[in-house]
Formats: C-alpha cells, structure tokens, sequence
C-alpha cells in the first residue's frame, strides 16, 4: 500500500510562483549571487521542493555554497530546507552527501551563538535517522552545560526526542536529565526536564518530587502545570498513592497561576469524591470565574461547575456555594449572566430559596440604576425569569416576589414587563392565596402602565380575576379615570376648540410683534415667540391626556378588545354578585357607555388611524351580550375563558416535567446495585490501554458526564452508510470517498485503487466545491503501482448552514506513454443541509422577535399525497431536524386545520423558523397549504426549502 501523508512539522504559505526559476537559473544564483540573491534563490527551492518538484542536481550546489554561511536566515532556511529534502535514496538508504550536512551540524552545535545552537538542537528533534544523530551525540550531551537557557532548553528536547526514537543512542537519559534537573535554576529548563522524566521514568520523577513536594507553591506556573500533570498520571495508574500527593494538589489550588488552580481543581475532582475535595474546586472554580476578565474562560469554568452539578453526590454540596456562584453576576456579558442563573436555579433547594430571591431583589434593584448599557433590557428579563422560575418550585416565595415583579409593569421597555405579565397570570390562577394581593397591587400600578401590549394584558387578568363587589367597583373606577371624561368624542372637540380660543387669544395679545420679551431668572433677556407657545400648549393636551384615551387618540385600537371583554366580564359577575337591581342597571349602563363612546371615537376622524373592522365587531357583540344578559354567553365569558387558562397551564406543566424527567434519566447513576466490580489488577493490558484522552475520560466520569458513543456496538455500518462511490468499476482507477462531517469541517478520505497493470505517476485527486465550501489543503500527488491502492485525505472548510456540492477528477500519467494526461471524471458529493441542523427550543416571544427580525422567508407549498394533518407534520419534523414548538394538545386534527410553528439551530449558531400551515380537503384528498421558512441567511433559508420540497415529493402512499 502507498501512503499519501507524511509527517508534517512546518507549515509554509506559499503565493502562487507565475514563472517557476528552472535548475540552472537557480544553480547560477546560489554560486553567485550576493546574500540577499542567494537567499531568495533558497526560498525557491524549498517552495518549489514542497509543490513536488525533483531538483537533485542542487544538492552539492547548497551543501558547497550556502551550508558553509555564517548568515543567520540562510541558516534557519537551511534547516527548513533539510527538513523537507529527501534524505534517503530509493532503496531507502542514506545519501551520502549528509554525512557532509551531518558534519556541518556539529560544527553549529558548539557555535558561539546561543541562537544557533538552540536552532540546530529544534531541528535534531525532527530527524528520523539515526544514522546522522549518532555523530552528533557527544556535542548534543555538552549543550546541557551552556551558559544560556535557551540551548540548555532545547538540549533537553533533543535529548528526550532522540531517547524516545533511538534509546540505543543514549541509554543513559532518564539518569542525565534527573541530575541536569537537581541542579538547573531556570524554570522553563526544570519544566522540559520534569516532563521528559514523566514520560521516560516516572520513578525518577516521583523522587524528585519528593524531595521538593512543600517547595511546590514556590514553583514556577509551567513547572506546577507538569507536577499536576504527573500526579494525576500516578493517582490514575496507582491509587493507593493518592493519599500520599492529594495534599500537593490542594496546595496548588492556591497558585497564583490561574491555568494551574483551573488544572489542579479539575485533578483533584477525579482523584477524590469527598465533600471536602468538591467543595475546594468548586471555590477555586468559583474564584476563576470572579477573577477572570476574559469571558471565553468565565464559560469554560462555568461548564465544569455545571458538569459538577450533574453529578449526584457533588450537587449536594455545590447547593451549599449558590450565593457563591452568583458573584459571577458582576460580569457584563450576558452569556456568562444566563449560564449563572440557570446554574443557580439548577442547584435551587428550600434551605437558599430565600437568600436567591433577596440577591435576585437586589440585582432588579441594581438593574434599574443601570441605565445606558445595551443589554441591560436583556439581563432583567432573565432575572424576572428567573424570579418566576423560584416562585413555580417554592409557591411560598412569591409573597416576596410579587411586589418587586410588580413594579416591572410600569416599564417602557417591553421585554421584562412581557415575562412579568407571564408570571403575574400564572401566578394569579395557581396561588389562590395570593391572588387578593396580586389583584390589588395591578389596580396599583394600572394608571402607571404606558405600554399598549402590557396594558393590554392587565385588563384581561383583572377583568377575568377581579371578583367581589368592592373590587370590580375599583376596576371599573380605574378604567374610567384612565378612559376620561365620557362621552369621548365631544370632549375632544371641546378641547380642540378650547384650545383654538387660546390660539386666538395669543394671537390678538402679540398682534403687533410676533414674539415677546421676557425677563429669565438670572436677570437676562430672552425672546418667545408666539408659534413655540402654540406648540408646548399642544403638548401640554396631550400629556394631559389618561393612558387609554391617549391610546386610542392615537390610533391604537387593539386596547378596545380587551377593554370591552373585561367590562362584559365584570359586569356579569357584578350582576350576580350585587343583588340590587339599580345597581345593577347603573353599573351595566356606565360599561355600555365607555364601550360606545370607544366606538364612536374609532369611527369618528378624531383618532390618527380608524379603528377596525375586527374591533368594532368585538365592541358589538359585547355591547349585545351586555343588553340581552343571556345566561348561555354569561357562562362563556365568566367560566370558559379561565378554562381555556387552565389547559394551557396544564399543558406547559406536563411538558416540564416531561423534560424534568427526561433530564433525570439522562443524570447516569454512579453506581447500580448490579453492576460488575472490576478490579484493576485482573485488568490485561490491552483492556487498560485506551486511544482517548485519559483525563477528559476520568473526569467526565468523576462530574457524571460519561457517555457511550452511538457507534461504539458497530462503527462499520454507520460508516458504509457515509461511503460515496466516485467513479465506476470499469474505469481505470476506481475511488471512493468516506465523508466525515466534523463542526466546521468536512474530511474526505479519498480510497485510490488502480486496476491498470502500469505505474500511475502524478496520480492527483483534483477538487473544486460549490457553495459556501473552501478547499483547505490540495491533495499532494503520488504514484500508484500495477493494481496498488492509496488513501488521500482532503479537507474542506465549512462557513455556514446550506447546501453544498464537492466535484473534481482525477489526473495521472502512465510510466511510458507519450500521450496527454488521462483524466477521470469523479460524481458529485453532496453535502446535506440536515448535516449541522439540530432541533432547539425557544420561547413564544422569542420566537416572534425573531420570525419578525429575520428578513430571508422562503415560502413552500404543500405538495404531497399524505391525507392526515399530523402525520404530514410528524413527516416534516423528521425530514428537517426540527422541533415542533406548538404543543401536541393543539395539534389535533379534527377541525381539518393545522398550524405548529417550528425551530431548529444550526452548529454555527444560526436559527432557522418556519410556519406550517396545512389544512385537510373535503374528501380524502392529500394535504394542502403553506410551509413559511424565516432564517437570517438566504442560503439557510433556500436550502431548508428545498430540503422540504424534496422530502414530501419522495413520500409513498
């Protein structure tokens, strides 16, 4: 088999060469030229070596004029250049010309230059040979001697590398650096000492830890770093040696370093589940995160605590640390702030309740001084939710809750006084105990309320909630004052022309001067003119104005809906509760009068928009049912709408906990009763050994986080099934490409065979892609011999969420041939959009911010021959990897109608939207209607569509 790859250490960008220099051309400048020619002639050879390029006659040519210069870029080119070059002949066997480079290294590992040296010793970590390291061992043994750090630090990496490759070379190593290490000073030196030590012998590493294991605090952070490194190999390898070193790692949680605190906390959770260890990291977690500037840490360290919380025993005591963890609040960033308070309300319990909800006070409190920051708005709707989310698990909260959430109502920013408004009604339906002061602090703050869509709300929770005689009086005495004086109509026109008798007045009093003088407090004299007085008097009106009327004067008319349900409501209960009967008659002629004078005033052209069609038919049918005072609508209007209430409630609670438990199965039990002990002495080997990352598979073990993969029973069958076939059986060179879609990234592992009996040479996978896909990396070409196979390897890079097409072909030449390069033709690889498409959840709200916000709709239209509405939508659920948002009480379809609103987010972070709306034909038809997609990239929105249009159309009967 031929490899495609080999071993990479540098990475060079290379600009497209338009005139490659030939040979000679190259020779000429190297033997000639000046410095500056010669190093520009080295830099062509190694772009034009690593693009594939054969040029053996240059070798004695460099090795005569540049090894032997004194130029330090010459020198590190040379290095680079080594590198890259051949070293070895066909049959594998060293050239003979690098006894002469071999010559020249040794020269510059006892140069004067500490750079130099330190150079050379990097390169030596790179050769593969043991034939040219060997001469060079004696002079590599003495750079541990130099004066300077530098060479004295890679010396060290040379030498590891070297015993790690060729032990024979230097048997001795583990003993040579464990006497370099009791003797260096310098930090960087001891840290690349310690850690060769670690990996070559762990026993000389323990000892020397030993010796200075109380001098640790006063290490050096890289050094610290490689002794928890090296603690946790030996705790995890040995245990019973934890009690002998568990108390180094509680001294590190007290470095000054943040890396080390962060690494040893993470060590000392897998090596201790006592309540003494967790509780220390956690606090060290907890002062990371305080600490810490850089909010990319502040998430890190707070997904480690959250790994902790999903630990059984570990929750207990991280409960203990809430108020500790809401010390990250003083963060500006509103990611690390949202994580915080799901983390708190996570760890919730009835012991901390009170002092979260009093620090949460606090924070409202804080808030609203805040004025000016952009997120702001944000940041306390996630406290009112959070405020909301204590007072569902503990309903005993909510008497501290209610009156700072009240005081949100009265907001002009919409955001925190929506969730209030949420709140408020699940409240007042739930907790019959607290629903008198609930009431009575909303017809506190009703007059203060200046935003339509919150007053709105208001009206409908007292008008269905507000019972008894003496508060519905209250309620209808608000609506009066915010309404005005009735009727509405003539007193805005009185008002207009009281005001126009003003103007006239102001302008007979300055009929000869348009403006007037005055003198200010100061003593100084101002100018006012007639106009400006005018314009502040109209102001004046308008701010004189009650809320309601102000609404409606400003053609604002949704209000009128509300408004006139919540009269009707009143009023019958009003009926039913006051047994006079000229009260009664009183009370429904006041609510009949505020509704027609509302009426009137939406038809009238007093208001800057008419009302509608749709309100007025409200105000009508409320206007009747208030006249005729039919029992039948009297039930509908007092007793259904609550009931309508109460589903809803019921079924967001069902869906909680659905997800609540659904979330405790996924918690993995640290042990079961029946579980098979295994013990590591009866362990073999093989079973010990492991390809991942020990730490990061002991640790999420330790926090609770530990799962299978879903490929682990059979990797093979879900990797056929990723298998595309590129060209056809007959062709001359048959490939196959296995697609491994990462994150951001796309590997094509590209399976090369040649079913010719010649020697393909320059065999090149050529690719282009189309779409929001980028080529990273050009496969390099190779030669393939009479039925030999290769595997190259390709990257592409992924910038966002939509469809995607991979294309190419592949090019050769037959040894022998005097024709033009052979080509074949390879099939187009697809990349699906359902690729890095996960199903998410969001809020209504949420949901309508962004269905408004996102300016790319797609619409679709329903073509399929499914006839039922739900099982179209469970269809389109699974096509898309989306998440049905409506909840499934409302899906039924017996009304032949169907509308669910669905969501999804991409791994770059974009959300996708979209709206079914699917109705059922009269008949056995198939399904029709709409499918609205929203996304804020137009090739998100465009592939989701046509993902769409392509899965109904493959649907059978």
């Amino acid at each position: 088999m031929t490899s495609a790859e080999s071993i990479c250490y540098t990475l060079i960008n290379s600009s497209s060469i338009t005139d490659e220099p030939n040979e000679t051309t190259l020779k000429n400048e190297i033997e000639h030229g000046d410095v500056r020619t010669k190093t520009e002639a080295l830099k062509k050879v190694i772009l034009m070596t690593l693009n594939g390029e054969k040029l053996q006659g240059l070798l004695m040519t460099i090795i005569k004029y540049l090894l032997p210069s004194d130029n330090h870029t010459i020198k590190k080119l040379l290095l680079i250049f080594w590198e890259i070059w051949p070293k070895t002949d066909a049959q594998g066997k060293l050239r003979p010309e690098m006894i002469l480079v071999c010559d020249a290294y040794r020269k510059d590992l006892q140069h004067p230059n500490e750079f130099i040296r330190g150079s050379t010793l990097r390169f030596l970590c790179k050769l593969r040979q043991s034939e040219l390291i060997e001469p060079l061992m004696p002079a590599i043994r003495s750079c541990l001697e130099h004066r300077h750090s530098y060479v004295r630090r890679n010396a060290v990496l040379a030498i590891y590398t070297i015993f790690r490759k060729f032990d024979q070379l230097i048997p001795d190593a583990p003993e040579l650096i464990h006497e370099f290490l009791e003797g260096e000073k310098d930090a960087s030196c001891k840290r690349n000492a310690f850690m060769m030590l670690i990996h070559a012998d762990q026993e000389r590493a323990l000892d020397y830890l030993s010796t200075c294991i109380d001098q640790v605090n006063t290490f050096n952070d890289i050094l610290q770093l490689v002794i928890v490194e090296l603690v946790y190999k030996v705790c995890h390898a040995n245990p019973t040696e934890r009690a002998r070193f568990i108390r180094c790692i509680y001294n590190l949680l007290q470095s000054s370093s943040q890396a080390v605190r962060y690494e040893a906390a993470g060590t000392l959770v897998t090596l201790s589940n006592a309540p003494t260890a967790i509780r220390a990291a956690a606090q060290c977690y907890i002062e990371l995160i305080v600490k810490e500037a850089d909010n990319n840490v502040k998430l890190i360290v707070l997904d480690r605590l959250v790994e902790l919380k999903d630990h059984p025993l570990h929750e207990k005591v991280l409960q203990e640390l809430v108020m500790d963890i809401l010390r990250a609040l003083s963060s500006p960033d509103l990611e690390v702030r949202r994580k915080t308070l799901d983390l708190a309300l996570d760890l919730i319990s009835s012991r901390n309740v009170e002092d979260l909800v009093k620090f949460l006070e606090k924070e409202v409190t804080k808030s609203a001084n805040a004025q000016g920051h952009d997120n702001t708005d944000k940041y306390r709707q996630l406290l009112v939710k959070c405020m909301h989310a204590c007072t569902v698990k503990f309903p005993d909260t909510a008497a501290l809750v209610i009156p700072v959430l009240m005081e949100f109502l009265g907001d002009s920013e919409e955001l925190a006084a929506a969730d209030v408004l949420v709140f408020v009604r699940e409240a007042v339906h739930r907790y019959e105990q607290h629903k008198p002061l609930i009431l009575d602090k909303l017809l506190e703050v009703f007059p203060s309320i200046r935003t339509a869509k919150i007053l709105r709300g208001v009206l409908w929770i007292l008008g269905e909630y507000c019972e008894g005689t003496a508060r519905i009086l209250r309620f209808v005495t608000e609506v009066r004052n915010s309404v005005g004086e009735l009727p509405m109509v003539e007193n805005e026109l009185k008002l207009a022309a009281g005001e126009e008798v003003e103007k006239e007045e102001e302008t007979e009093k300055t009929g000869k001067s348009s403006s007037s003088r005055q003198v200010t407090e100061m003593g100084t004299y101002v100018t006012q003119s007639a106009f400006s007085v005018a314009k502040s008097k109209s102001n004046k009106s308008q701010q004189n104005r009650p809320p309601l009327r102000q609404f409606f004067m400003d053609g604002d008319f949704s209000l009128a809906g509300s408004l006139s349900t919540s009269l009707t409501k009143q009023a019958l209960r009003f009926l039913a509760t006051c047994p006079d009967e000229r009260k009664q008659n009183s009370f429904i002629a006041q609510s009949m009068l505020i509704l027609s004078s509302v009426m009137h005033l939406g038809r009238s052209s007093l208001p800057k928009k008419a009302i509608s069609d749709d309100e007025v038919d409200r105000l009508t049918v409320c206007l009747k049912v208030l006249a005729e005072r039919d029992d039948t609508m009297a039930d509908i209007f007092t007793s259904k709408c609550r009931t309508s209430l109460s589903n809803l409630l019921e079924i967001r609670a069902a869906e909680e906990s659905v997800q609540r438990r659904a979330a405790e199965r996924n918690k993995t039990a640290l042990c079961a009763a029946d579980d098979p002990i295994n013990f590591a002495q009866l362990l073999a080997k093989a079973d010990a050994g492991s390809l991942e990352d020990q730490f990061e598979l002991s640790l999420s073990a330790a926090v609770g986080t530990l799962k299978q993969k879903k490929e682990a029973k059979d990797p093979t069958s879900s990797k056929l099934n990723k298998v595309t076939q590129l060209t056809g059986f007959s062709d001359p060179v048959y490939a196959e490409a296995y697609v491994h879609i990462n994150q951001y990234d796309i590997v094509l592992d590209v399976l090369v065979v040649n079913q010719t009996s010649d020697t393909l040479q320059n065999c090149t996978v050529e690719l282009a892609t189309l779409g929001d896909l980028k080529l990273v990396e050009k496969p390099s070409p190779l030669t393939l011999a009479p039925h030999d196979f290769a595997n190259i390897k390709a990257s592409v890079k992924v910038a966002s969420t939509e469809n995607g097409i991979i294309f190419g072909n592949i090019v050769y030449d037959v040894t022998g041939a005097v024709s033009d390069r052979n080509c074949v033709v390879l099939n187009d690889i697809h990349i699906d959009i359902m690729d890095y498409i996960q199903p998410a959840t969001c809020s209504d709200a949420e949901f309508r911010q962004m269905w408004a916000e996102f300016e790319w709709e797609n619409k679709v239209t329903v073509n399929t021959n499914i006839c039922q509405l739900v099982p179209f939508l469970q269809h389109i659920l699974k096509s898309t990897n989306m998440k049905c948002l409506t909840p499934e009480k409302a899906l039924g379809d017996e009304s032949g109608f169907l509308a669910a609103n669905l969501f999804a987010k991409s791994i770059f972070g974009e959300n996708a939207l979209a709206n079914v709306s699917i109705e059922k034909p009269v008949g056995n038809g198939p399904v029709t209607g709409h499918i609205r997609i929203r996304a804020k990239s137009q090739g998100m929105a465009l592939s989701l569509g046509d993902k769409m249009n392509l899965s109904q159309k493959k649907t059978k009967k």
